[in-house]
């Protein structure tokens, strides 16, 4: 038999103490090991589906695993399920439930990422690009400092780092971005990161992240018409966890519609007008777009690495450039079917495979006899590419 228990720092329950003392092996933490009371033979947790197996195979009888907290949590459940182990679990409190009350904050609208490694730093960054209450689980490579340095300068966000939760060494410490790539961390187990300007519309049903939108392509007067938004929308696929360039964004009608869609969205715009119109879209429809206004390409470098690309204007340079920064999608609309070719040529020499579809759609108007007449808009190309080695 294996019983998973939880630690959170607290005395243990009666039961998890009698599950310690009928164990002949306990696998955890050494720095939780080190404070429990063991007679038992002990061993890491770094090995941990070995020394189990092992253990099994002899039947040596039964076995504890320690772990911190909620194991059912993004924690060792999950992993010992998956090795076809089917454990008794006594939790304790989750290193998430101790953060967010530390802090005094509600966390019903939270959501929570947990990275295995700098790998997904990136996702967990863009997650809280998005989202305006991310509680993160560090990992090695993605701790306060990491994800400040990612965030700054164009997410501003309230960091709240939380060191060894539940141990003798516990420390909450609310934190501006520049301070957390500077200072050192001593064992931080779960960063709050806050949009401290953000204002609930009204409370959810569901906890973490929220339902998506109930309608796409949004009736926007726009120079796209939303039948082509919704096919752009379509290939690009806007995710929570993407970040999605919206270039030549106009009045940001594809970068709103994405970040509706649960991605975090850059846009770059030249023109003032268009810029202010793209804040008024953005606030109006309660999302973040973060706006860089210059010119195309000169203003993609500094800029972060996408997933996702929509390309709304600037010619086959622009298209070029991003390109070459290796995004899974790239979308672009073009006005003149002598622009598809070209737009295609140069995408096959950056190593993506593109196809071109031409959109024309129709609308029902109602003519003053009550009768009905079709009334065409311009047709719009779209070329959709993805990398030539995925395909």
């Amino acid at each position: 038999m294996i019983t998973v228990v939880g630690w959170d720092g607290s005395e243990l329950s009666a039961k998890a103490v009698d599950r310690l003392h009928e164990a002949r092996l306990v696998v955890g933490p050494d720095a939780i090991l080190g404070q429990l009371k063991l007679t038992a033979s002990t061993a890491a947790d770094r090995t941990l589906l070995e020394t189990l197996d092992d253990h099994l195979e002899h039947g040596e009888g039964p076995a504890v695993v320690v772990a911190e907290g909620d194991p059912g949590f993004f924690g060792v459940v999950r992993t010992l399920r998956a090795h076809g182990l089917k454990p008794d679990v006594l939790p304790a409190m989750s290193l998430v439930t101790r953060a967010f009350a530390c802090a005094g904050l509600n966390w019903e609208d939270a959501l929570v990422v947990a990275p295995s490694g700098p790998h997904q730093l990136n996702r967990a960054v863009n997650a809280c690009r998005a989202h305006p209450k991310v509680a993160l689980l560090v990992a090695p490579g993605v701790g306060p400092g990491d994800i400040a340095r990612e965030l700054a300068p164009t997410t501003p966000r309230a960091l709240i780092v939380c060191e060894d939760l539940g141990g003798p060494d516990e420390r909450v410490t609310h934190s501006r971005m520049g301070e957390a790539t500077t200072r050192p961390w001593k064992d931080p187990d779960v960063v709050l990161i806050i949009d401290p300007l953000h204002q609930p519309k009204e409370s959810s049903w569901v906890a973490g992240a929220q339902p998506g939108p109930a309608e796409w392509a949004l009736p926007f007067q726009s120079r796209i018409p939303a039948e082509v938004r919704a096919f752009i929308l379509a290939k690009l696929g806007p995710r929570l966890g993407d970040l999605v360039w919206d270039v030549g964004a106009g009045a940001g009608e594809i970068a709103v519609e994405c970040a509706r869609l649960g991605a975090a969205v850059m846009a770059v715009e030249r023109e003032e007008e268009a810029c202010a119109k793209l804040r008024a879209n953005v606030l109006a429809h309660g999302v973040k777009v973060a706006l860089t206004r210059g010119q195309a390409p000169p203003a993609l470098e500094p800029l972060p690495d996408p997933d996702a690309v929509f390309v709304g204007g600037g010619g086959p340079d622009v298209v070029v450039a991003c390109a070459a920064r290796g995004p899974r999608s790239l979308v672009c609309a073009l006005n003149k079917v002598e622009q598809v070719s070209a737009v295609l040529e140069r995408l096959r020499e950056q190593g993506y495979r593109g196809e071109g579809t031409q959109i024309l759609a129709s609308k029902l108007i109602v003519n003053p006899d009550g009768s009905h007449r079709l009334s065409a808009s311009d047709p719009v190309f779209v070329v959709h590419a993805t990398p030539a080695h995925t395909a």
